[in-house]
């Protein structure tokens, strides 16, 4: 994936040199066509000087060859035409006094620049200005094109993330940087962020833009490979030149697909893009509010919707991803950590989503052949300001289902109604009160003694089976005079009479919650 590079002045940056403005340049025609590219300069008297050129020329003559012939000055412009000249300056002087008017009609018929120079001045000062810039700038575009190359690979070979590339391309754009699927979805972003939030609030014409000609610095390059596209980066608001630009594009692209392509499929963009969504929303680091936009652009309906947080436990992202499409549900899927996926779903507000919820559990049930797959919910919310508390409400039911004993008993689909005291402990387990709590009340079997600690488990299982010795005794396989032995060794232990209630629920909220800050 290459590039010519053609580091051009404009008409327009020319005619504003000093020395073009010391011989008093003035536009006769056409005047819409200032921002053609000049490649070059050439110096030409001859009438048929069009054969001699390839195209992005700025043509300087007196036309003295010219003078007393209109037909000649007409086949001039026209000619200049058909060789695609940037533009043609005319020194006034014996041969032309004032502008000619068959050259002036001529050249605004053909959308031609013609530029008339009011006082002469030696026309080599000027080839020399414009050649030794347009020199300049092609070494300085060669220099920025390597050093781009080389800061990009070098992320790669460091095992770089895609956010890392993205963020350096848009310090050498010092614009926003949107990297974007073929559906114009975005997939990540890079740049200042207000300026990106900018971008964002009006993707959907943004994209439209950018999926058309490039204009106003909006600069996009294809991804892909092996003849199939799957994306695209787009420049937006780029300020520097056109050709410049688009060898950024070009050089970002070139990196992208090689990361992609060394990456290997584990974790696809749009995988990336959900979860640092839906990462952000629960952490709460980022106001909801800030997200909207990114939510938007990432293709998730976000106007009047009722959005349900869900969170999976031991579940793949593409299998739940590929439930929700068989279903036709519109949300975002992401892995959170530890074993827990996230799911947001969007659905419309006259949408039973307490039933689609149930309905997706049960199909994920199916698809996965577990029966013990368990979705956590939160209760639906129709604000997006609610949806991040809605999250860790998932997460936290989840955490608790991980927890708990007998997850099999409990519904497939899992609310916090459902997690009972296990779930309140779990919520509460970092606070240090609680964590004191803990360690005092089961401070005699927490000694670090392995004698001791080998009489936890025996705790645990009676209380949870609300203090049943023989169904104790039959799950540790041991004979019950057995079991009363080790009872009465927690009791000594720990201080306690386990058959008070009070006592026994004290020991197990402890227990409890010391399991839950083990995790």
């Amino acid at each position: 994936m290459s590039t010519a590079l053609e580091p051009a002045l404009s008409v327009r940056q020319v005619l504003t040199l000093d020395r073009v403005l010391a011989g008093e340049p003035e536009v006769v025609a056409g005047a819409g066509h200032l921002d053609r590219p000049v490649r070059w300069v050439h110096v030409a008297e001859a009438p048929d000087v069009g054969v001699m050129l390839s195209g992005g020329e700025m043509v300087l003559t007196t036309g003295v060859l010219l003078a007393g012939d209109v037909e000649k000055q007409a086949e001039y412009i026209r000619s200049l035409h058909r060789a695609e000249a940037a533009a043609v300056v005319l020194g006034l002087g014996r041969a032309f006094p004032t502008p000619p008017d068959v050259m002036r009609r001529a050249a605004e018929r053909c959308g031609l620049p013609l530029v008339v120079l009011h006082r002469p001045f030696p026309f080599a000062e000027l080839t020399e200005e414009v050649q030794s810039r347009l020199v300049r700038r092609k070494f300085a575009a060669v220099s920025l094109s390597e050093s781009v190359r080389t800061a990009l690979t070098g992320l790669i070979t460091a095992g770089a993330p895609l956010q890392r590339l993205l963020d350096e391309i848009a310090v050498h754009a010092a614009c926003p940087v949107v990297l974007t699927n073929l559906a114009h979805r975005v997939l990540a972003t890079a740049g200042e962020r207000s300026a990106v939030d900018d971008v964002l609030r009006d993707w959907e014409r943004i994209a439209r833009q950018a999926g058309g000609s490039e204009g106003d610095g909006w600069v996009r390059a294809e991804l892909g490979g092996r003849g199939e596209r799957w994306g695209r980066i787009v420049l937006c608001g780029y300020r520097g030149d056109s050709p410049i630009g688009r060898l950024l594009a070009e050089r970002a692209a070139e990196a992208l697909v090689l990361h992609r392509m060394l990456g290997g499929p584990a974790h696809s963009w749009e995988e990336q893009s959900a979860q640092g969504l839906l990462t952000d929303l629960v952490s709460g680091v980022v106001p909801a509010r800030q997200l909207l936009p990114r939510a938007r652009a990432a293709g998730l309906p976000v106007n009047r919707r009722t959005f349900v947080p869900l969170v999976v436990r031991d579940g793949e992202p593409a299998g739940l991803d590929r439930v929700l499409r068989l279903l036709g549900l519109s949300g975002l899927v992401a892995d959170l950590a530890d074993g827990a996926t996230a799911i947001l779903l969007s659905l419309a507000r006259d949408q039973d989503a307490e039933a689609l919820t149930a309905h997706f559990a049960a199909r994920l049930r199916t698809e996965s052949g577990t029966l013990g797959t368990v979705v956590a919910a939160a209760d639906a919310r129709t604000a997006w300001e609610d949806v991040p508390a809605g999250l860790r409400e998932a997460r936290h039911v989840a955490d608790a289902v991980a927890a708990h004993s007998a997850a099999q008993d409990l519904p497939a689909v899992v609310r916090l109604k459902d997690v009972h005291l296990r779930g309140l402990i779990r919520l509460l387990r970092d606070d240090p009160h609680v964590q004191s709590f803990a360690e005092r009340e089961l401070d005699g079997l927490l000694c670090g003694r392995h004698a001791e600690q080998e009489l936890l488990p025996v705790l645990r299982t009676y209380l949870a089976t609300g203090r049943n010795k023989s169904r104790t005794a039959q799950l540790h396989h041991v004979s019950r005079p057995a079991l009363y032995r080790r009872l009465e060794a927690i009791q000594a232990l720990l201080g306690v009479d386990l058959d008070d209630f009070e006592q026994a629920a004290s020991v197990h909220i402890a227990l409890l919650a010391h399991d839950a800050q083990q995790g």
